[in-house]
């Protein structure tokens, strides 16, 4: 962890919604006149498209459990290596993984590759990690304990599946078939290193469907926000402040399920998300500023 330097980040599965969450920090750090760093974190996986499909043949006929969830499939090292860079003194080296035909015309390499390695972008005030790994805890390493706010987003399993479903079939073009076969493949893996994250984490956002999803592989749309409800749990050491009683009187359906649960109606997701982040970052950039010696820090309009 840094006080001059702080890490912040959001992990949870492919498909279960973090991409929303960077948005939000988008909006935070224009709002506070913050620069942030932001990682993919599949910019860490170890292969690239081609080289992940043979990997996963030569695991399959082994009978050997292999997916992204693990860190086989994984520069684990790496990530670590750049959070502790980054809290050391704002540096660290990163790449991006081409998911989509436009993205690698962009570049001008094949979809399923990676950019090269280069450095963050200098002068940044936090970075902002959202992937897989974020709180990976394991015999080697440990990835959470250079992260200074880590937080999960994990939906209902099975909304999660539906969810992963729908994006690798409608927008990055793959066959239902195959999102299947990787969802099944990945299980072991997200027992052992996805979910034990979830009890690291300071803060949970977790939707829950308020239709039936007893069939995910069957079921042809996403619940809609009106369909939904978000749980957001605070846990008990959390390095955020958890102010219900304002959150209650602001976020029209809100209520406590527990001391330290507040669950909000899908459609208020975007205001919850933004009122729980934005002083958790003002939080982070007034210790850093403290930190680097600036006599006071006072939050933009």
């Amino acid at each position: 962890m840094s006080e001059r330097y702080p890490v912040i980040a959001v992990t949870g599965s492919s498909g279960a919604g973090t991409s929303t969450f960077m948005q939000v920090f988008e909006r935070v750090a224009h709002q506070l006149d913050l620069r942030l760093a932001f990682v993919e974190g599949d910019a860490f996986h170890a292969y690239d498209r081609e080289q992940m499909q043979a990997a996963v043949s030569r695991a399959t006929i082994r009978g050997e459990n292999f997916s992204h969830f693990g860190p086989q499939a994984n520069l684990l090292d790496k990530l670590e290596a750049l959070f502790a860079s980054y809290g050391r003194d704002g540096s660290g080296q990163v790449r991006h993984y081409l998911h989509t035909d436009s993205e690698a015309i962009e570049a001008g390499q094949p979809v399923g590759t990676f950019t090269p390695w280069e450095p963050l972008p200098p002068d940044t005030d936090m970075l902002v990690y959202e992937g897989l790994h974020g709180g990976v805890v394991t015999k080697e390493l440990d990835i959470a304990r250079h992260v200074d706010l880590l937080i999960g987003v994990a939906p209902i399993v099975n909304l999660e599946w539906i969810q992963k479903i729908r994006r690798d079939t409608g927008e990055r073009g793959h066959d239902p078939e195959e999102v299947t076969r990787t969802i099944l493949r990945r299980m072991p893996d997200y027992v052992n290193y996805i979910s034990p994250q979830f009890s690291r984490t300071d803060i949970n956002f977790q939707r829950v469907p308020l239709v039936d999803v007893a069939n995910p592989f069957m079921t042809p749309e996403i619940p809609r926000a009106e369909e939904s409800v978000v749980v957001v749990r605070f846990a008990e050491n959390a390095r955020a402040r958890a102010d219900f009683s304002d959150w209650l009187s602001r976020i029209p359906g809100a209520f406590m399920s527990r001391a330290d649960t507040i669950v909000v109606p899908g459609p208020q997701q975007p205001l919850a998300i933004e009122l729980i982040l934005r002083p958790a970052v003002e939080q982070l950039a007034a210790r850093r500023q403290r930190a680097l010696g600036a006599s006071t820090w006072t939050t933009a309009d």
